[in-house]
């Protein structure tokens, strides 16, 4: 499993309040080219964001689904991003301060990119992760946000 902690000057209710934009996904999640729809009700559980993996023309349409949301804390998510298959992800986010730190933990759970061995994939998401985090700070932390 791949585990990512950034101190974010962002106060965890900004960071939070993206993390339950479903249509804000695209501008921080790396590989996510668009979302197509956010279901109503959207981050509760059961819910699902229809988003696109790739660069026109190679574009996979797929899904991700919510498995556990606490306003207060974060979220939990089911990613769909097929043929390389689906990964589980946990963002957590912390008071620290006047900002707060926020911790992802992902892992391939589905398909073939269980078979990518797990120091190589621990590799790949975490570099992806950071830049997943520094995108969801550069969101929280705009002018207007939640504090």
């Amino acid at each position: 499993m791949s585990v990512v902690v950034r101190a974010m000057a962002a106060p965890p209710r900004a960071v939070l309040d993206v993390l339950a934009d479903g249509w804000s996904y695209a501008a921080w999640v790396v590989g996510t080219s668009r979302i197509r729809a956010v279901e109503r009700g959207f981050p509760q559980p059961g819910a699902r964001i229809e988003h696109s993996v790739g660069v026109w023309p190679l574009v996979i349409d797929d899904e991700t689904v919510v498995v556990a949301w606490d306003a207060a804390s974060g979220i939990e998510l089911q990613a769909r991003g097929w043929p390389a298959g689906e990964a589980r992800i946990r963002i957590e986010v912390r008071p620290r301060g006047d900002g707060s730190v926020v911790r992802i933990s992902e892992d391939a759970t589905d398909g073939p990119g269980r078979l990518v061995p797990r120091p190589l994939r621990t590799l790949a998401i975490g570099a992806r992760n950071r830049e997943t985090l520094r995108r969801l700070e550069a969101l929280a932390a705009r002018p207007g946000t939640t504090s």
